[in-house]
This record gives C-alpha cells, sequence and structure tokens, in this order.
C-alpha cells in the first residue's frame, strides 16, 4: 500500500506500522513526494484493518489527519479501511431534498445502546412516521464515549463506540431500504479540543482569524489550499464511500475566508460534480446566523450555490408564540409574536435588515421571494440547539399541553419551509435532551463543567439545578424512552405528526414553493393565526378560550383536526376550542 501524509514543515516523517502477534513496531522511512513536495509518502504491506500511524521529526506516533478509522479513539493509530469490502445490498437511486420531510437524530441518545445499529433497528418507526431523511448529528470521532458530538477529529472517520465505519454503512443500507435518505451533520468550522493533532502536521488552523473556539480553520491564509482540500475530501468521501445523500454543514459563518472563490462555493461546485458522477441527488444544508439569502442563491445568480439552510427565525417566532419566552434573542420576537410568525413565513426572514436588539445592530438580508423558493429554508419548531443549550434540556413537551403542541406541529409540517423534527418530538417526549459530555482529560471536564454552571448561573439557575455534563446520568436521562409512543398522551401526538405529514405528502399546495403565495391573517389579542396554502386552510387557536376564525371559506372541508371542529358554515367563520389547530379545504 501507499501510506500518504501533507506535512510541509517537516524535516523527517516516518510511517510506523503495528506489529501483529505482539511483534514489535514496523518503522518506514518516508520521502517527500517529487511532484508534491510538501507532502511524505511510503509502500509498505497493509490491507483492511492495518494500524499506522505517522512520527513528524521523530517524535510521538500521531494518527493520520485522513484517517479513515481510529479503533482506539482519537489518540489512537489509524486503521485502513478499504471500502470496497462491504455489499451494499439496497439498490439506491437517491432521494432529493425537494418536498423532503428531515428527522434529525443523535445516535448515542436515539436507542439506550447508543450505536448505529441499535438506531437502524428503529429505522421502521421513521419509515411509518413518514419522513424521507435521517438527519445524522456528527459521527467522528471524539474522547471518550459519550458526547454531541460537534467536538470531533479526525474528520474522515466513524467515532467507534457507534460501531465505526462499518456500522455506518449498514445503517444508511438500512435508511435507504426503508427508503429514507441519509443526511450527515459536519464541522468544519473547528475541532475539538481534545485529540486534535493536526497542528504537528501543518498549518490547519490560523490566528489571522478567531472564532468562539480559538484560531480559526485556515481557509485563505498560507497553506490553505491543501486545507480546503482536506475538508473538501471529507465531505465527497461521506457522500461517496458511504452513500450518504447530504450534508449539514455547521455554523458557516464561522467559516472566515477572504478568498475570492469561497470555501463553501467550492465546496458546492465539488458536491455537484459528484452528483453527476454517480447519478444521484446530492445536497448541502447550511446552519447560518447571517441571514444572508446569498448562502442558498444559485452560483449562476452570484450565491454560494447551498442546497438550503437552517431558518431559525422561524424558530423563534414560533417558539415565542407557544411559550411567551421573551428573554436573549427572543425579545424582538416577543413584542408582537403573532406579527413576527407572520413576517416570517411569508417573507422568510423576521429580521432581514431590521434591527436586532439581541446584537444591538441591524441584522440580515430580504429573501428575494420573486428567486428563493421556500423549501431553501429549514424549519423547526424544535432542534438539538434549541432543546440542549437550555439549562435543564427541557423540551417544548416539558411545559405545554398537547394542544399547543399540536399548533406547533401544524404550522411546522403545512408550512412553506421544508419542515425537520427532532428526535422524539413527533410524541412529545417526555425525556429532557441534556449537554453531556465525556471528556477523558480531567482538566477539560472541570472546565466545561464549571463553565456550564457559570454560564447558566448568569442567568440566575442555581448551580445544583444545572445538569453535570460529565455524569452518565445526564445522558442516561437524554436517552429516548421508547414505551411511551405506545401510550397516552404520547400516542395521540404521534398520530397527528403521521397525519400532518401524510397531508403535506398528498396535497401539492403544501409543498407549493411559492413563498409569495403564502397568505396569513391572525389577532394578536385573541390568540389566532391562521394560513392560506393554494385551497388549503390551517388555523391554531393558541388561547385558553374558543375562537371564532374568519378564515373566509365558507363551507370548507375539514381534513385533519387535533379536536373535533365543525366545518364552517356560510360566514366561513372557523370555531376552534382552546389550544386546538385543524387543516381544511375549500370544498
Amino acid at each position: 500500500m501507499r501510506f500518504e501524509v501533507w506535512a510541509p514543515r517537516a524535516e523527517r516523517m516516518d510511517l510506523v506500522l503495528e506489529g501483529g502477534a505482539g511483534a514489535a513496531r514496523a518503522t518506514h522511512a518516508m520521502a517527500r513526494d517529487a511532484e508534491r513536495p510538501e507532502w511524505w509518502a511510503a509502500e509498505a504491506e497493509g490491507a483492511d484493518g492495518t494500524r499506522y500511524g505517522f512520527a513528524v521529526d521523530g517524535g510521538a506516533v500521531l494518527p493520520d489527519p485522513r484517517s479513515p478509522r481510529q479503533p482506539d479513539g482519537p489518540d489512537g493509530l489509524s486503521a485502513v479501511v478499504d471500502h470496497e469490502r462491504y455489499a451494499w445490498r439496497a439498490p439506491w437511486a437517491g432521494r432529493g431534498l425537494r418536498d423532503a420531510v428531515l428527522y434529525e437524530l443523535h445516535v448515542g441518545t436515539y436507542t439506550p445502546e447508543g450505536t448505529l445499529d441499535a438506531a437502524a433497528g428503529r429505522l421502521g418507526h421513521l419509515a411509518e412516521l413518514g419522513v424521507t431523511h435521517v438527519e445524522l448529528m456528527p459521527l467522528c470521532p471524539f474522547p471518550g464515549r459519550h458526547g454531541w458530538g460537534y467536538e470531533g477529529v479526525s474528520l474522515w472517520a466513524v467515532h467507534e463506540p457507534y460501531g465505526g465505519p462499518e456500522a455506518l454503512k449498514r445503517f444508511v443500507d438500512a435508511a435507504h431500504g426503508h427508503g429514507l435518505g441519509v443526511v450527515l451533520d459536519v464541522v468544519h468550522n473547528h475541532l475539538g479540543p481534545s485529540g486534535n493533532h493536526l497542528p504537528a502536521f501543518g498549518p490547519y488552523f490560523t490566528d489571522t482569524h478567531h472564532t468562539p473556539w480559538g484560531a480559526a480553520v485556515n481557509l485563505d491564509a498560507p497553506g490553505s489550499d491543501e486545507v480546503r482540500a482536506y475538508l473538501l475530501g471529507s465531505a465527497l468521501g461521506w457522500l461517496r464511500d458511504y452513500r450518504i445523500d447530504g450534508l449539514r454543514l455547521d455554523a458557516v459563518h464561522a467559516l472566515r475566508d477572504t478568498r475570492a472563490r469561497h470555501f463553501l462555493e467550492e465546496l458546492g461546485a465539488a458536491v455537484d460534480g459528484l452528483s453527476a458522477e454517480v447519478d444521484r441527488p446530492l445536497g448541502l444544508i447550511a446552519e447560518s446566523d447571517l441571514n444572508d439569502p446569498r448562502l442558498i442563491t444559485p452560483r449562476a445568480g452570484g450565491g454560494l450555490g447551498l442546497y438550503a439552510q437552517w431558518n431559525d427565525d422561524f424558530h423563534h417566532a414560533l417558539h415565542t408564540v407557544l411559550t411567551g419566552e421573551s428573554q436573549g434573542y427572543y425579545a424582538d420576537f416577543a413584542a408582537r409574536p403573532l406579527a413576527a410568525l407572520a413576517k416570517t413565513l411569508t417573507c422568510g426572514f423576521f429580521h432581514d435588515g431590521t434591527f436586532s436588539s439581541f446584537r444591538g445592530r441591524g441584522h440580515g438580508r430580504p429573501v428575494d421571494r420573486a428567486r428563493t423558493p421556500a423549501y431553501r429554508l429549514l424549519g423547526y419548531a424544535q432542534t438539538h440547539d434549541q432543546i440542549g443549550n437550555r439549562a435543564q434540556g427541557d423540551r417544548l413537551s416539558a411545559s405545554l399541553s398537547s394542544g399547543l403542541l399540536a399548533c406547533g406541529a401544524a404550522l411546522t409540517l403545512t408550512g412553506p419551509f421544508t419542515p425537520m423534527l427532532f428526535m422524539g418530538e413527533e410524541w412529545a417526549a417526555g425525556t429532557p435532551w441534556q449537554f453531556f459530555t465525556d471528556h477523558t482529560d480531567p482538566e477539560l471536564a472541570e472546565a466545561v463543567r464549571r463553565g456550564r454552571r457559570r454560564e447558566f448561573a448568569a442567568h440566575g439557575w442555581a448551580e445544583d439545578e444545572i445538569p453535570d455534563p460529565q455524569d452518565p446520568k445526564t445522558r442516561e436521562r437524554s436517552c429516548l424512552d421508547w414505551s411511551e409512543p405506545e401510550r397516552e398522551p404520547h400516542a395521540r401526538v404521534l398520530a397527528w405528526y403521521r397525519d400532518l405529514i401524510a397531508l403535506r405528502r398528498t396535497r401539492a399546495d403544501l409543498t407549493d414553493p411559492d413563498l409569495a403565495a403564502v397568505r396569513v391573517a391572525y389577532d394578536e389579542a385573541a390568540g389566532w393565526f391562521a394560513v392560506r396554502r393554494g385551497d388549503l386552510r390551517i388555523a391554531v387557536n393558541l388561547s385558553g378560550e374558543a375562537a371564532a376564525i374568519p378564515l373566509g371559506a365558507p363551507h370548507a372541508r375539514v381534513l385533519a383536526a387535533w379536536d373535533p371542529v365543525d366545518a364552517p358554515g356560510a360566514d366561513g367563520v372557523l370555531r376552534l376550542p382552546p389550544e386546538s389547530c385543524a387543516v381544511l379545504a375549500l370544498a
């Protein structure tokens, strides 16, 4: 086999192979590549499973920056992976993200076992629910067994406690067998603080820019050509070698890049090229807090050409409508919550150049509704961030009635944006989803623990009320309880989600991409809100009193309702019980 590594500053490079059956490690001197002088290469015996590492200038043996597998964790030796060995079972032509319903899933808490194989055993539930794509939270190796995954290292490998590379292939294969696409959350904006050995090899990071995690990933300083290639290779590998259907790009606003061709544009072009090569649809979804529609504007139109982006404005508006919370970034939305929701549903963003009190400045840019289809924005009532970054990881189900949860589901699943659910939301899971870690470095573990408590103490929480991220019980509490969907009130909520997803699949008006065609009416004082999607009307009553909602749709037919309701009479008025909702069609 040929082993190679980029190490532009090294004076010497050695390949170290683990000896078998108690034999000593074998060391092979590497030579500079004649055509790529910053690269080092060596030929040695190897096959699938061979353990190896690199020693820079006679130093410690480190894992390969492009390691395809870390059997012993981020600090151990790398292992060769022969991707051709896996025999794919499910024929798969791909499933595009158009008209998708996504489901965000964390492997470590989706089941008590916390493995990819155990998660694959629950895919039938998702197929029956009606979602189209599973969005896996990050899978790259990180220290310890349990964590969110956003402090991963070895960006080409799969966390071994989840099952490693073979388990991910089995999961994707099983998902495709159920007709489900798979989207993977990848983190290009930083690496974890522990187990990150990239700086020993080259300028993967730069002090030219700074991020909340320290020095920025080097996208525009000297050496950045190879760093960009490193990230591109990782991204394409997930899509090619694991047959994944799309990537969710974490916090792209932290990708600091001053080059004329932004990294995201380069990545988008590369993914489009791979899509043509493998003849199946592939897509990129960005997480961004910039409210900049250029992210999702086609490259031919001067944009970066990503398929879609998360829309936190929709979440924030809906959250304030449902909960009445007004702290932090909810303040702007809570002033007139129904008006904020109305603007977001019809314009895409709430902050589209308007003043943001949370930021203390103007924020965002308007969405061109004539050029931007609504499906390029993702809408959601809950995500891992919006639950897990609360002090106690409480879901909406911890404080809202089933009726209000049903209203939130109706607005999300019949809205103009591509809907996304967070695991367990569909049955109003009673389990929290808390922030948990398993750092093996005691000092780092204590720093995270103190930082978490200090952060929420500033908002009035007592320290003893903040779950200890390092306590295994914090993760255990966050695992879904799979007995819940079979009993009330969870079963009723699950049936409601299934009904709404089925309506979205069968009623073309609910996937109409024309954002300008969305019409809304509301009454802040009375607490009702109505949406018009073609021939459909979605009405929600958020108040504790019955509401008379003038739909202007005499004799409209009720397609789905949380509580029994009569169709509007000749006056076109729908009378909804408290904390209830309905979807109607013109007769």
